[in-house]
């Protein structure tokens, strides 16, 4: 049975916490002695308690081995080829990005109405016009194209009417009286239910009247005795 890996985390207790520091720092003090005497390693350990008391413990001497470790960092360093300049603004403008998305997430959010706690009221009303606007520029759209489907609506009512007059000449039948007027009257009719449906789209409150029982019996009222 394979165990989840424990997440640790700080001791609330201040007392337990003081127990376990002061066991694990002398574990850690015990292995660094071990290591430097089975292994002849150089061992430099430096430990500050909570309350920032000095543990320390050397193979050698603490400051040798810092000097050493200075020294060998200072040679890495000066190893390293020097980096391309274009990697440096690809990492920028990585970092610029990144910021950007942040922002743009966190402005989603908002207009999603998540994250508003930290918001002042100037901010909120900066995103309550915001978000006016964009309701503006969607009805506006919406209306756009309800116009674009009633012209389609007509143009089609159009070439209905020509098809329709184009097959009662080839058949020699006679065009029904006003044929072409009636396909567009269609047309237009259709176009003005689609102007109705945008136009009741905008309310939202519909009043209907609801009638229980057989239709013949709707206007009747029940017989006096």
């Amino acid at each position: 049975m394979v165990r989840g890996k424990t997440q640790m985390r700080r001791i609330e207790n201040a007392t337990s916490r003081q127990v376990t520091f002061s066991k694990r720092r002398n574990g850690l003090l015990k292995k660094a002695f071990e290591l430097s005497v089975l292994c002849d390693a150089e061992v430099a350990l430096i430990i500050f308690s909570p309350r920032g008391k000095l543990y320390e413990f050397a193979s050698s001497s603490i400051q040798a081995t810092i000097e050493r470790y200075e020294k060998h960092t200072k040679e890495i360093q000066a190893s390293k080829p020097p980096e391309d300049e274009g990697n440096v603004q690809l990492r920028q403008e990585t970092a610029a990005m990144i910021k950007k998305i942040e922002q743009l997430e966190a402005s989603k959010r908002r207009l999603l109405g998540e994250g508003l706690g930290n918001c002042s009221l100037e901010e909120l009303q900066q995103l309550e016009q915001q978000l006016e606007r964009s309701v503006g520029t969607i009805r506006a759209k919406k209306m756009q194209v309800y116009k674009q489907q009633i012209q389609h609506l007509k143009e089609k009512g159009k070439a209905l009417a020509a098809e329709n007059a184009i097959l009662c000449e080839k058949f020699g039948l006679q065009t029904p009286s006003g044929g072409s007027s009636n396909e567009e009257r269609t047309a237009a009719v259709a176009a003005t239910a689609a102007t109705q449906s945008a136009e009741t789209s905008e309310v939202s409150d519909v009043e209907t009247e609801l009638f229980i029982g057989l239709p013949e019996t709707r206007n009747k009222r029940p017989s006096q005795k």
